[in-house]
């Protein structure tokens, strides 16, 4: 069916409608835009997919978080360079496949090879939807050993599940060849287009693997309220200043991490902990910039550098420029109330047993 297809829309310039996809296509699609920003990431890895019509394969992997790049061709035949209409001759043993590149830190290949176990019929041979010809075969191929046994063990793991046979090809990718450029991105360009997935899959697709749920969250006001003292709510959220030498941590001097108040969040290590005589904590940097933010304070009539936790927004501090040089030149100012202490003993226990290394390191 997809060959008729094809055939007029090249001839005709039109664009091929048939039931099936929908309002489920959109020209670049915003999952497809956020994966491509991640292609310049060094652990991109391949797999290759063929599923039938390589129009609705190709479609249904741009919409998974951690596929950076697809492109659509022809694997596994018998020549070079082959030509759409010299696949579809079926002379050349070429299968319609999409090469897909993804990035193992955000998306397992197992869930990959899951999601694409939805989209065919695993014991149909030769034929997907409407598709017929051994192009529109069922197959998964790697390029290398590791890639190829988690493949071989999906897919056993799949036929178990099956009392006929399960069809889908495990040999590793012996060539590959893009496709013409028509045929990339088809779906995008022809929103509407034929294709042999039901329209669901791809919204399903798109949900499959969400972002992780930060493990520090800004807190509604009203929760804080009730978590917090009066004291660390009004420091936090209100901008107020705790006495000097009467608050908790300023003679503080066991190891251990210092975190925000509000969110859990760690903030300062105790080895970047100094006496500065202010009567506050004073630290010469904390664990890393991107966990703060600095804003231009002039409520007292002096400009000060405000510090505030990122992630909760929670009014920490100021920093001067009064700090030790050998530290580099810094204090950072930050009320206790702001903070709550792990000892280093509690630090594993706790959560934050990641950073007792940047203690050992001082």
């Amino acid at each position: 069916m997809k060959n008729i297809l094809v055939l007029l829309g090249v001839i005709l310039g039109i664009a091929v409608f048939a039931t099936g996809c929908g309002d489920s296509l959109h020209s670049k699609t915003k999952t497809k835009i956020e994966n491509e920003t991640n292609m310049d990431s060094k652990n991109v890895k391949e797999v290759y997919f063929a599923g039938g019509c390589f129009w609705g394969t190709e479609h249904f992997f741009q919409q998974i978080r951690g596929v950076v790049g697809t492109e659509v061709g022809y694997a596994n035949g018998n020549k070079i360079n082959p030509t759409y209409e010299e696949v579809v001759s079926h002379t050349t043993g070429f299968a319609e496949t999409v090469k897909v590149k993804y990035d193992p830190e955000q998306v397992d290949l197992k869930l990959l090879i899951d999601l694409y176990f939805k989209t065919i019929d695993p014991t149909s041979l030769n034929q997907q939807g409407n598709d017929r010809g051994d192009q529109y075969r069922t197959g998964i191929y790697s390029t290398d050993k590791d890639t190829q046994e988690i493949i071989r063990a999906e897919v056993k793991r799949l036929a178990a599940a099956y009392d006929k046979p399960v069809v889908v090809e495990t040999v590793p990718l012996k060539n590959f060849y893009k496709a013409e450029d028509y045929h990339q991105d088809y779906l995008d360009k022809n929103p509407g287009g034929y294709c042999h997935i039901e329209p669901g899959l791809f919204e399903m697709a798109k949900n499959a693997n969400p972002l992780p749920k930060a493990k520090y969250q800004k807190q509604d006001k009203k929760v804080l309220k009730e978590k917090l003292t009066s004291e660390q709510y009004k420091v936090t959220q209100e901008n107020a200043t705790e006495m000097p030498f009467q608050n908790e941590y300023w003679d503080e001097t066991r190891e251990g991490i210092y975190v925000d108040i509000t969110t859990g969040e760690p903030l300062f290590i105790s080895t970047d902990k100094f006496e500065s005589g202010c009567g506050w904590p004073s630290f010469s940097k904390p664990i890393t910039k991107k966990l703060i933010e600095e804003k231009l304070d002039s409520s007292v009539g002096m400009d000060r550098v405000e510090v505030r936790s990122k992630t909760g927004d929670a009014h920490l501090g100021h920093v001067f420029t009064d700090g030790p040089k050998d530290k580099g030149g810094l204090r950072y100012c930050i009320n206790s109330a702001s903070l709550k202490f792990i000892p280093k003993a509690e630090m594993e226990k706790k959560g934050y047993g990641e950073y007792i290394s940047l203690l050992d390191k001082k």
